[in-house]
């Protein structure tokens, strides 16, 4: 399709005056309004206002000045319909060939830390979403383009004779997207306005990161996306310094090992495989921290992803490089921990602001053939003012200071989940088990001797006392777990005859 006449009229003006210069040297007759007119104006681009050609001012501030049958007219005609072109004929309206459209800025104005809603409604663009979405529908003769990316393409081809059907296809598609992510931004931002967590139509929109070299698996594709409106201190917003790109496993695991950190407020190392902790240590400083989490077990962490919560020194990152890992994630490195680190071409490094998980989503979705589950987020604090002690012994102020570590971390363990801590690092993790008491058996059969004396947590009630009794066996000193099994007086008694501290959280924490 020949291009004959473009409307312009942009919120982001990459590119604009370049491709208004280009297309006028083609004679193309340009119509444009507001700042962008004004733009092409001030670069001497011929341009003919929107209101010249309608024949009617903008009014109500500029709410109204698109929305004109001299505009919509000539986006739809279908031009190979004799109807049509009578009609146009008769009412003396000519056919716009192209469309240059991208809307006003909500998500720019909603991501202000002051903005208003009064703001926020005058940003919601109605005539540009009309115009794209008319020149979309009628693509078989109308061209429309919403990314700068794509203003190349359309001269390359307006030089070879005119737009092909493939590529308006495509363009209209993107178009279409494009609107509807708009539009599912500002129903997003309206529906938590009103406080509806959970709409009758759920709409949301992401846009691509990076696509990825394969998925879980080689024969499986994927890509990445990230919120429009992504916050600081998740993996969307991250900052990759060094090291090749970031496959589908490094990122789920790399989330993994971000929400368990971020339970921490002294220095703490978690080291995660197949999204499950397989160690956490906390200390007086990171280095030492991190000696607690590799010694928890330093043979799953090979090949791991370890994350920090506080900027890594070089003393840590010495010891870092001992090993193969995949990814080192941290708020920041310092200078010689870059430098040692970086000599490691295919470590990944990413700087992320720990301190800052959780102020993104609060909701997690799970897609299923055919649907999808939308939860909140499972970020419940413990308080230990929550807590009921329920057996004869009480904790000490060791123990309680444990089983809160232990409780932090078995959280984030795939259920049913079992985490052994002493001296604030784990000793053993027990992950994703049919049953609880095999879960039990792989920590402790993990902490070996170090278990006399450590403290358990479990992610979900003991349905029976049988993993009390492998604890007892053991060695274990206190025993932190939700309750509410019909049965939890036959675990308190047997922890009472082994003289087992046990405390009811009142709160599980299933993870699939």
């Amino acid at each position: 399709m020949p291009i004959r006449r473009a409307l312009i009229s942009v919120s982001d003006k990459t590119g604009i005056v370049e491709l208004a210069r280009d297309l006028s040297r083609r004679g193309v007759e340009i119509i444009s309004t507001g700042g962008t007119k004004r733009a092409l104006g001030e670069a001497g681009i011929p341009v003919i206002g929107v209101s010249e050609l309608t024949g009617f001012p903008e009014i109500l501030d500029g709410r109204v000045k698109t929305l004109h049958p001299r505009i919509h007219a000539g986006l739809l005609a279908i031009r190979d319909r004799e109807e049509h072109q009578r009609q146009l004929e008769e009412r003396k309206i000519d056919t716009i060939d192209l469309v240059v459209v991208n809307l006003y800025p909500f998500q720019q104005t909603i991501a202000k830390p002051d903005v208003t809603f009064a703001e926020a409604i005058e940003n919601i663009d109605i005539g540009g979403p009309s115009m794209v979405r008319a020149a979309a529908k009628n693509h078989r003769f109308t061209t429309v383009a919403v990314d700068p990316v794509d203003y190349e393409t359309i001269l390359a081809e307006m030089d070879q004779g005119g737009v092909t059907d493939e590529t308006r296809q495509q363009l209209a598609a993107k178009a279409f997207r494009h609107t509807a992510a708009y539009d599912a931004l500002i129903a997003s931002y309206l529906s938590a306005e009103v406080n509806e967590p959970y709409p009758e139509k759920w709409t949301v929109t992401y846009e691509k990161k990076q696509d990825l070299r394969y998925g879980e698996n080689p024969h499986q594709s994927a890509a990445f996306y990230q919120q429009p409106l992504a916050a600081a201190g998740s993996l969307a917003t991250a900052k990759q310094l060094h090291g090749k790109a970031l496959s589908y496993n490094n990122i789920n695991d790399a989330n993994t090992a971000l929400e368990i950190v971020s339970e921490f407020d002294r220095p703490a190392v978690v080291a995660v495989k197949h999204m499950n902790p397989c160690g956490v240590g906390s200390g007086e400083t990171i280095l030492e921290a991190y000696e607690k989490a590799y010694e928890a077990d330093p043979v799953s962490i090979f090949g791991g992803i370890v994350a920090l919560n506080r900027t890594v020194d070089e003393a840590t990152a010495r010891r870092l490089k001992e090993i193969f890992l995949e990814i080192i994630l941290a708020p920041g490195f310092d200078a010689a921990a870059l430098e040692i680190l970086q000599e490691k071409k295919n470590l990944r490094l990413l700087k992320v602001e720990v301190s800052a998980f959780g102020n993104a989503s609060s909701r997690r979705l799970q897609t299923v053939e055919g649907g999808l589950l939308v939860q909140e987020a499972d970020r419940k604090a413990l308080d230990r003012a929550d807590c009921e002690v329920v057996t004869n012994r009480t904790p000490s102020a060791v123990e309680w200071e444990q089983l809160l570590f232990a409780w932090r971390v078995v959280k984030h363990v795939k259920s049913n989940a079992i985490a052994l801590s002493r001296d604030f690092r784990t000793i053993g993790v027990g992950a994703g088990q049919m049953n609880r008491v095999g879960a039990a058996r792989i920590a402790l059969e993990q902490a070996g001797e170090a278990a006399h004396g450590a403290v358990l947590a479990s992610d979900a009630f003991f349905p029976m006392k049988d993993t009390v009794e492998l604890a007892a066996a053991a060695g274990i000193k206190a025993i932190i777990q939700p309750g509410g099994s019909i049965r939890d007086q036959e675990s308190i008694e047997e922890a009472n005859r082994h003289g087992i501290a046990m405390v009811f959280t009142g709160v599980r924490h299933f993870k699939h």
